[in-house]
């Protein structure tokens, strides 16, 4: 298998942009079942905002990528998405380190 396919969320990852961001990862996840890639990493680096619909999206998206035999990952997070990502005590469903929420490169902290 390839490297991991990459998709950027940039902005508002929250209620009032859902749409957008569905139809983009559902892009993303066509594009991954396309290819060889292992996974869809997605970074969140250049989040400014999040909410519950936010991560309820990459909760679907990462559910939908197992049952094809695939995995989303998050490569990196922006405070804000780290702080609803651990309020939410999401770090697990990720796969995070403990320790608030992890930090590898950007990863949630």
């Amino acid at each position: 298998m390839n490297r991991a396919h990459a998709l950027r969320i940039e902005g508002e990852l929250t209620i009032y942009c859902a749409q957008d961001v569905r139809q983009r990862l559902v892009q993303a996840l066509a594009a991954l079942e396309a290819g060889d890639a292992p996974a869809l990493e997605v970074d969140l680096s250049a989040v400014s905002e999040a909410d519950t619909a936010g991560m309820q999206l990459l909760m679907a998206a990462r559910r939908h990528a197992r049952a094809r035999g695939r995995d989303l990952r998050l490569s990196a997070c922006s405070a804000a998405a780290a702080e609803v990502i651990g309020l939410l005590g999401l770090g697990p469903y990720f796969d995070l380190p403990a320790a608030g929420q992890g930090d590898a490169g950007g990863a949630p902290a």
